[in-house]
C-alpha cells in the first residue's frame, strides 16, 4: 500500500518544543472533511480509537482493529496540511511486546501518513515507548484514565485521587523519561495535572484535567455536539449539531411527504444547459 503525500509542516520534536508556551490546541478527528476543518486552527489532529464508538456504535474502544484504524487514518491525512496527525495504536496491537509495538506502529505510520503514535500506559510501557523512539517512532504516552484498560480499572472512574496521586505521578516521569514527546493526562484531578505539567520536560495534554496543562484535547464529536449518547463532565459542547440536524431532517422529511421538494428550481426541464 503506498503512503499519502505529506506535507506537515508540524512534527513530534515541534509540539515536544512548546513546552510552556502557548497552549497546544488538539482534536480528534477520522474524516477528510472534518480533519480539514480542525487541520485550520489545531496543532495537533489525533486519530482516535474513539472512533469505534463515535462511528462504528461499539460500546468501548476494545474492539477496534488495525485496519478501522488504518482506514480512518488515510482519510484524516487527507485533510491535514499544518497540524501533526498523530493515530491511535488499538488494544491488543501493542502490549504483547516492544517488537510487536514496532511493527505495528510501523505499519500504521507508513500506511496512513501519520507523524506519530498515541499508546496507553504508564510504567508498565516505559520499555515499549523506549523502544519506538529509539527505532524512530515518535509516541504520545497516554496515563490517567486509560480506556482501553476499562475492564481492568472497573469503569471510567478519576485516576489519581488520594494516595493513588503518586502512582499517576510514576507513570507520567516514566513515560518521559522513556522518550514519549508529550502525554495525554484523562480524568485525574487539577491539582494532580498542574504538578505533573510542572514536573516533567514534555507537554501534557488535558482531558478532564486542568486549564493548567500545556494542551488539550477532546472527541471533535463530543464538542460540537454531534455525539450525545453520554456527556463527561470535561466535555464542553461549543456546537449542538446533533440536534440541528435532526431538525433538518425533520424538515426535508415533512417536505418530501408533502411534494414540496424537490421544488421548481430542484429539478431540471427539457430545454437550457446541461448543468
Amino acid at each position: 500500500m503506498s503512503r499519502p503525500a505529506q506535507n506537515k509542516a508540524l512534527n513530534a520534536a515541534d509540539i515536544l518544543a512548546r513546552k510552556g508556551a502557548a497552549p497546544l490546541v488538539c482534536l480528534t478527528a477520522y474524516t477528510t472533511p472534518v480533519a480539514k476543518l480542525a487541520d485550520e486552527h489545531c496543532d495537533l489532529v489525533l486519530v482516535g480509537d474513539s472512533v469505534g464508538m463515535v462511528l462504528h456504535g461499539l460500546t468501548s474502544t476494545l474492539d477496534v482493529t488495525m485496519e478501522m484504524m488504518t482506514l480512518h487514518g488515510r482519510a484524516v491525512a487527507r485533510g491535514t496540511e499544518r497540524a501533526l496527525m498523530v493515530i491511535d495504536m488499538p488494544f491488543g496491537s501493542y502490549e504483547e511486546s516492544p517488537a510487536q509495538a514496532f511493527r505495528n506502529a510501523a505499519r500504521l505510520m507508513a500506511d496512513t501518513g501519520a507523524g506519530a503514535v498515541k499508546l496507553e500506559g504508564g510504567r508498565h510501557m516505559a520499555d515499549t515507548i523506549r523502544f519506538l523512539t529509539e527505532r524512530g517512532i515518535p509516541v504520545m504516552a497516554h496515563i490517567g484514565l486509560t480506556p482501553q484498560a476499562v475492564n481492568a480499572i472497573g469503569g471510567y472512574k478519576v485516576q489519581g485521587r488520594g494516595t493513588d496521586a503518586a502512582r499517576i505521578r510514576d507513570d507520567a516521569q516514566a513515560v518521559a523519561d522513556a522518550g514519549a514527546f508529550s502525554v495525554v493526562l484523562e480524568k485525574v484531578p487539577a491539582a494532580l495535572a498542574d504538578d505533573i505539567t510542572a514536573r516533567i520536560a514534555i507537554p501534557t495534554v488535558g482531558i478532564g484535567a486542568s486549564a493548567g496543562c500545556d494542551g488539550q484535547i477532546l472527541v471533535i464529536d463530543d464538542m460540537l455536539g454531534l455525539f450525545d449518547a453520554f456527556k463527561p463532565k470535561f466535555v464542553k459542547r461549543y456546537a449542538h449539531l446533533a440536534a440541528d440536524a435532526s431538525a433538518a431532517i425533520e424538515t426535508y422529511a415533512a417536505e418530501v411527504r408533502a411534494r414540496s421538494f424537490p421544488a421548481a428550481e430542484h429539478v431540471f426541464t427539457d430545454q437550457g444547459t446541461a448543468s
